[in-house]
């Protein structure tokens, strides 16, 4: 079959993540608006409408979208139609996935992106796509990375647990030093720089009286972690 020979088999698969939108029927009723309208303009034969309310986008284990790909598998379709390419994932690498596992064959179209991958330009933009969202999660990544550093390096706290060593300043936003473990700290690098292994400067520390925070024997991986 060419492309728009003639009409293309198509699922239109919506997805709203909350009950609660779907309860209220809006954002379904506008995706399957959109869908029908575009199906419509480009002669598209709308063979089902499948539906995954309340369902996240963060796996792609949903019933509706297995039962959407099981239809394009057994060639009951030809593509699935999206309002949105966030409805089908928000994950580059699940899209990475969904590409080479399903759309080789089947087509994927996005009507608010414009992405048709029956063309080989609507192949182009989906690729474009996909890299853009990938670099913008790196960038993100690094900026947040960069930031935590920063405030780190300034002694301030950037959650989880408190390092050894350390304690939460009254206001709760900054680490200061906690003497008494600043003193085990101590007593573990001078060990480590005159050549104990990890094992034996576990057990100089319980000689000496010192505890982890957890009352428990030291283990060389604590110990590795305070010399480091």
């Amino acid at each position: 079959m060419k492309y728009n020979e003639c009409m293309t088999r198509c699922i239109a698969y919506l997805r709203v993540s909350t009950d609660k939108q779907a309860d209220h029927g809006v954002s379904l009723d506008a995706q399957r608006a959109k869908a029908e309208a575009y199906a419509s303009l480009y002669d598209l034969e709308l063979v089902a409408v499948i539906v995954d309310a309340g369902a996240s986008a963060k796996t792609l284990d949903r019933p509706g979208l297995q039962k959407a790909l099981g239809m394009l598998k057994s060639g009951e379709a030809e593509a699935v139609l999206v309002a949105k390419l966030d409805r089908l994932t928000r994950s580059v690498r699940d899209l990475d996935t969904l590409i080479h596992r399903h759309f080789r064959k089947a087509a994927l179209l996005s009507v608010a992106e414009q992405i048709d991958t029956r063309s080989a330009a609507g192949r182009l933009v989906l690729n474009v796509l996909a890299s853009v969202s990938q670099w913008e999660r790196e960038a993100i990544g690094e900026r947040t990375s960069e930031a935590m550093k920063h405030k780190q390096s300034r002694g301030e706290y950037i959650g989880g647990r408190v390092p050894y060593g350390y304690r939460l300043a009254p206001c709760g936003a900054l680490l200061v030093e906690e003497e008494g473990e600043q003193e085990v700290l101590s007593a573990a690098r001078d060990a480590r720089h005159a050549g104990l292994s990890l094992r034996a400067i576990a057990r100089e520390l319980a000689a000496r009286g010192f505890a982890p925070r957890s009352g428990k024997a030291w283990s060389p991986n604590q110990v590795r972690r305070m010399v480091a």
